[in-house]
């Protein structure tokens, strides 16, 4: 029983430490960033739709829409596994991605398969930004045996990689090459 209370003490004592620690400062502002990055990424999501010309990148975005409304609702959780309040830090990455993004919107004719592949351009950039986000978080809590955190920030990633890779068939498969013989 001694033993149990002293290996008890020593795991508490452990997750102090881990709760105090620079990685877990660190980890806990790659959350609040990634946090503001998908709540300001949901609000230009239906811009990007509205201005997309073809049907099928129209509702790849709105399919994203969504996923991004349950990736702020998973992050909640994360924060919320790891005893910590939901909140935000500007992410001035993923500002400048959503601006990008925009300026393409505008610097491209409207109506045209050229203005769609800019967009999936300015897309695949962001999902790359978080992919690489969400693949060091899932690290991070697998360092700091967040693993509940672990767990959702997983299905995140993976879903992160598949709208890459919907937006890579999409360009592959008619947008691009369409867009190159498009008159200028």
């Amino acid at each position: 029983m001694a033993t149990t209370k002293t290996a008890k003490k020593a795991q508490e004592t452990e997750n102090v430490e881990v709760q105090e620690s620079a990685l877990n400062e660190l980890f806990i502002d790659e959350l609040k960033d990634i946090y503001w990055a998908e709540k300001h990424l949901v609000k230009a999501l239906p811009k990007m739709a509205k201005a997309a010309t073809s049907d099928e990148l129209r509702a790849a975005i709105e399919k994203h829409i969504g996923e991004t409304e349950n990736q702020i609702t998973r992050l909640e959780q994360v924060f919320q596994s790891i005893g910590e309040k939901a909140a935000a830090i500007k992410c001035e990455a993923m500002e400048g991605l959503i601006k990008e993004g925009e300026e393409i919107v505008k610097e491209t004719e409207k109506g045209s398969i050229t203005r769609d592949a800019g967009i999936i351009s300015a897309s695949q950039k962001i999902e790359h930004y978080e992919i690489a986000s969400y693949g060091t978080l899932r690290t991070l809590a697998g360092v700091l045996g967040y693993d509940e955190a672990v767990e959702l920030l997983e299905a995140t990633l993976a879903e992160e990689k598949q709208c890459d890779e919907d937006l890579t068939i999409l360009a592959v498969n008619g947008i691009n090459k369409m867009a190159s013989t498009e008159a200028e």
